[in-house]
């Protein structure tokens, strides 16, 4: 008998163990979504694009804003951040092929230079913050500072 319940006590414990062991080893990661994720990639590709070949800014801007907006946990947000601070910077100072008119309703408010350079301060700012280690990190703070001195 005293061995039936010796083994008993064992057997409880190692089904009791083995269930808090699975219990504690929950996932802790958020899920990625692939179909946010693709469509958040395919911006990027673009939005990459239209930032090195066209010099396209306000494209840049606009797809980053779209991504940003619907999925902003974005496994590659460090570069499109990045992408969209650039692409704000050159826009305050009256760079690329796509050119602001400041007479429209719609650009008046969110393409003055001074709103562009505090939109390419927050994104570069937020680049570092989410990204300390980043590559884009020296060029981002060499912006920042310039930006901020002016």
């Amino acid at each position: 008998m005293k061995k039936v319940a010796v083994a008993s006590i064992i057997l409880l414990a190692v089904v009791v163990l083995t269930n808090s062991n699975i219990f504690a080893q929950r996932n802790v990661t958020p899920a990625v979504d692939p179909i946010l994720e693709a469509d958040a990639k395919h911006n990027l590709d673009v939005a990459r694009q239209a930032f090195r070949l066209k010099k396209a800014y306000k494209g840049v801007l606009m797809r980053f804003e779209e991504t940003y907006a619907a999925y902003p946990e974005f496994s590659n947000i460090e570069e499109f951040l990045y992408l969209a601070g650039m692409s704000s910077y050159y826009l305050s100072q009256n760079k690329g092929k796509q050119k602001v008119n400041l007479k429209l309703d719609k650009e008046k408010d969110k393409f003055t230079p001074e709103k562009l350079r505090e939109n390419a301060v927050a994104y570069l700012s937020l680049l570092i913050e989410k990204n300390p280690q980043s590559q884009y990190k020296d060029e981002a703070d060499k912006i920042i500072k310039e930006l901020k001195g002016q």
